[in-house]
């Protein structure tokens, strides 16, 4: 068993091997991460192609950055062994269940999707195709003056609490 910090180091490590992967060409989750890095990721709650959407945005975009990613990959790892004692639930979440990009709350549109999204996320039950933290995510985040982490433990914080959640976010955008 790992010490309480000692998975950010080997975190750090399979995140280097994926950017080299990513610049070597291999980009796909399939080829980017060796079985003992996916064994690695599946201990702390992360999938593989949850690393790869990060990889691949971050050199791809360039506004996504490892220390944001390290970010959301605690919070995801804190919920996955304190609220789901390290069992993950082997569901996936259709993307096609989602609230659609344009669905709004009090005139906040891609607010209901991302909300869902971050739950799937702490949940683990992450459609491949889908990912928290995408090219929408971000920009939608950064104009109501909110990270990628800070929203996901929000949507922690708060649990089924749409209001609250949706209240916190206009508050963080007032404050900008």
């Amino acid at each position: 068993m790992m010490k309480d910090d000692d998975w950010k180091l080997e975190f750090r490590k399979v995140w280097d091997r994926g950017v080299a992967a990513w610049k070597a060409g291999r980009r796909s989750a399939r080829t980017m991460f060796a079985p003992e890095d996916v064994a690695f990721l599946a201990g702390i709650g992360c999938t593989p192609q949850e690393l790869f959407d990060f990889v691949d945005d971050s050199l791809g975009w360039d506004d996504l950055d490892f220390d944001t990613v390290l970010a959301v990959t605690a919070i995801r790892r804190a919920y996955f062994l304190e609220v789901m004692h390290g069992q993950p639930t082997e569901r996936v979440i259709p993307m096609s269940t989602l609230p659609a990009k344009s669905a709004a709350v009090d005139g906040i549109a891609w607010l209901p999707r991302l909300i869902v999204k971050a739950r799937i996320k702490l949940r683990g039950e992450m459609d491949p195709n889908l990912m928290y933290g995408c090219g929408g995510d971000r920009p939608f985040l950064r104009r109501h003056h909110m990270t990628l982490p800070q929203f996901l433990q929000l949507v922690w914080d708060k649990g089924d609490d749409d209001r609250a959640i949706v209240d916190a976010v206009k508050q963080a955008a007032a404050r900008g």
